[in-house]
């Protein structure tokens, strides 16, 4: 079965790391490519670990820290547009896509919350 959360973070975190590549070899900005790429990356570790959660509440808390990493990777992207080391393009392509994630997101964490209720 197809899950599109796991493709879109991965797809995702191939884009960042491919970006933080870029920011370290074309504009040597080691410090926020590098925040970038441990946040961008773990949106989709967090979701291919919910896969295995031991309990619904475990898979909640994964799925609840990798929005926190999406949040946090919004926040360094916003960052590196605004101090001019990625452009709009490249801004707007990779925000649409975190932002994408997290609706994404919130969308199964509330989903397995209320089947917890129901349980």
């Amino acid at each position: 079965m197809k899950n599109v959360l796991k493709d879109k973070s991965f797809a995702f975190a191939v884009r960042v790391v491919k970006m933080a590549q870029w920011l370290r070899t074309e504009k040597l900005e080691y410090v926020l490519s590098k925040q970038v790429l441990r946040s961008g990356t773990a949106i989709g570790a967090l979701v291919s670990e919910a896969d295995f959660a031991q309990s619904k509440a475990d898979f909640v808390s994964k799925m609840s820290i990798s929005l926190k990493e999406a949040n946090e990777t919004r926040y360094w992207l916003e960052l590196l547009k605004e101090t001019d080391h990625i452009g709009e393009t490249m801004f707007n392509n990779l925000f649409e896509d975190v932002s994408e994630l997290i609706a994404l997101l919130v969308s199964s964490i509330k989903t397995a919350k209320a089947k917890m209720k129901n349980e």
